[in-house]
């Protein structure tokens, strides 16, 4: 019996054997059984509740925080499309916003309304995914703005989380794998459209000037190792930063295969053109082992790797 045939009946649409890697970010992986689009939310909810309990489902976004594996992914990926990609300015002044939106949209759709969340001009990828890893940078974080989101869960329920459901620490939350952010709200506070407009491109700017935005990267490649700052507070003012360490063991310009970390940020992994999946990760774990050596200090993954090795 396919994989298909045990599947609901749906208004989006099913796609079986879907290539991941013009999907993906890196543009590398294998292909997905089959990719699901909802049509809407309740579609996404009838779709968890009654597929069978033995199906994996990974929901993912740009795949922009992601590494796709050769050997592709298993059982059904579901991606959201146009219908989770709204933006409103509610009365009380927040914002609320779909999953599938762009948070570079987002921030400057929000910054023309005269709402500053100017720091998710400079973070790829979307709304959803942000919240997952509790992106951030200089310093401003998702948890800084996050309201509320509405989820639903694997079982097919639709439901509200809010912060402590979500238990934000620096680059991640307690959300489920399984769990499908749809829309949430953000707060954020006003400020001139002008100042906030010109505080992006000053952003965009200090960004363009350290790290390689115009190469084949999900971003930082590993966490910083500290975690935390002397305060406590999940932030980027950390006294040990991850590309240091790398750059202290000779890595950076490291390549293997199409990969390469990047010269101009070693904590960068970047895609030269050829890279494969499996370059990628090696490189990956190249760099985790060869800094382990150099100075004791094991770096974790900040970006997601899924699905089977080729």
């Amino acid at each position: 019996m396919s994989l298909l045939s045990r599947l609901p009946q749906v208004e989006g649409t099913y796609t079986e054997n879907r290539d991941m890697s013009g999907l993906s970010w890196l543009r590398t992986g294998g292909p997905a059984d089959v990719v699901f689009q909802p049509a809407h939310m309740a579609d996404l909810a009838h779709f968890m509740k009654n597929l069978p309990a033995d199906i994996p489902v990974l929901p993912v976004g740009v795949c922009s925080n992601m590494i796709i594996r050769d050997g592709g992914l298993r059982g059904v990926v579901i991606r959201l499309g146009r219908a989770f990609n709204g933006f409103e300015v509610m009365a009380n002044g927040n914002v609320r916003v779909g999953a599938f939106a762009l948070d570079a949209q987002v921030a400057k759709k929000a910054a023309d309304a005269g709402l500053d969340l100017a720091f998710l001009r400079t973070i790829p990828g979307a709304i959803g995914g942000a919240i997952k890893m509790n992106a951030g940078c200089y310093g401003d974080y998702m948890a800084d703005v996050f309201v509320s989101a509405t989820a639903v869960t694997r079982a097919g329920d639709i439901v509200t989380l809010r912060a402590a459901d979500l238990d934000f620490v620096y680059r991640s939350s307690a959300l489920p794998d399984d769990t499908i952010i749809v829309q949430a709200v953000l707060k954020a506070p006003a400020a001139e459209p002008a100042q906030i407009h010109a505080k992006m491109e000053e952003a965009l700017a200090r960004r363009a000037a350290s790290q390689p935005v115009k190469e084949r990267s999900c971003g930082s490649t590993f966490r910083n190792p500290a975690g935390f700052s002397s305060t406590g507070r999940a932030d980027d003012v950390m006294d040990l930063k991850a590309w240091k360490v790398i750059d202290d063991a000779g890595l950076r310009g490291a390549t293997l295969g199409g990969a390469q970390m990047s010269e101009m940020h070693p904590n960068f992994l970047i895609n030269t053109g050829n890279a494969t999946s499996a370059d990628l990760e090696g490189l990956g774990e190249l760099v985790r082992e060869k800094v382990r050596e150099n100075s004791g200090i094991t770096l974790e993954w900040e970006i997601m790797r899924v699905g089977d090795k080729a």
